[in-house]
C-alpha cells in the first residue's frame, strides 16, 4: 500500500510587516476624531453659557434724568433719581434706580452743574441744605459749596461732578447724565468699574 501524502493544515497566512501599525493608527485616528466629535460641541456650548459673564457692561452711559425746565430758575439744587434696566449676566430687569444725582442751573456757559450724590469721604447720600445754601452728610458732618467744593469735613475732595448733555427730544430740551460712581476715601476722582 503506497504511503498516503500526510496532509498539512494550510499555514495561516503571515500577516504583513505593516500590519499591525496600521491597525494602530486606524485605531488611533478613530479615538481622536471621536474625541472631537464629543469635545467641540461641549466646548461650543461651555462658550455660549459662559458669554454672559464675559461681556463687559457699558459703564458710564449717558441716561435720561429730567426735562431742563425742571430745574429752578433762581439755581437751587434739585435731587433726581438716576433710572436705568439693569441686566447681569443672564437676567434683565425692569428700569428701577440705580442712583441719583443733584443737579441746577448756573449762569455760565455750561448751563447745569451735576453732581453726584454720594459723598466722597465714605459713600453716605449727602443733602441739600436750603437754608444754608450747602450739600451735607449726615454721616461725618462734611459740608460742600454748591459748586460742590470742601468746606468742611473729612472729605478728601469735593462732589463728584458727571458729565451731561443737553439734547432736544422733539422741541422738549432733555438733560442727560453720564452717571457713573467713584472710589471714596481718595483724594483724587476715579470711577468704580
Amino acid at each position: 500500500m503506497p504511503a498516503s501524502p500526510s496532509v498539512q493544515p494550510p499555514a495561516s497566512p503571515k500577516p504583513a510587516l505593516g500590519e499591525p501599525r496600521r491597525g494602530f493608527f486606524a485605531k488611533a485616528a478613530a479615538v481622536v476624531l471621536g474625541g472631537l466629535v464629543v469635545v467641540c460641541p461641549f466646548l461650543a456650548g461651555l462658550a455660549a453659557f459662559l458669554d454672559p459673564l464675559n461681556r463687559k457692561v457699558a459703564r458710564g452711559a449717558y441716561m435720561r434724568v429730567t426735562p431742563f425746565d425742571a430745574l429752578a430758575d433762581d439755581g437751587t439744587p434739585r435731587r433726581f433719581p438716576v433710572i436705568a434696566a439693569r441686566r447681569d449676566a443672564w437676567n434683565k430687569y425692569p428700569p428701577e434706580p440705580v442712583g441719583a444725582v443733584f443737579m441746577r442751573r448756573v449762569k455760565t456757559a455750561e448751563r447745569v452743574e451735576v453732581f453726584n450724590v454720594i459723598c466722597p469721604h465714605l459713600g453716605c447720600s449727602v443733602s441739600f441744605n436750603g437754608p444754608r445754601d450747602i450739600f451735607q452728610c449726615p454721616c461725618h458732618t462734611s459740608a460742600f459749596e454748591l459748586d460742590g467744593a470742601v468746606i468742611s469735613g473729612p472729605s478728601p475732595r469735593g462732589l463728584d461732578t458727571l458729565e451731561f448733555e443737553i439734547r432736544d427730544a422733539n422741541g422738549v430740551e432733555e438733560v442727560w447724565v453720564r452717571f457713573e460712581n467713584f472710589y471714596t476715601g481718595r483724594a483724587d476722582k476715579e470711577p468704580k468699574e
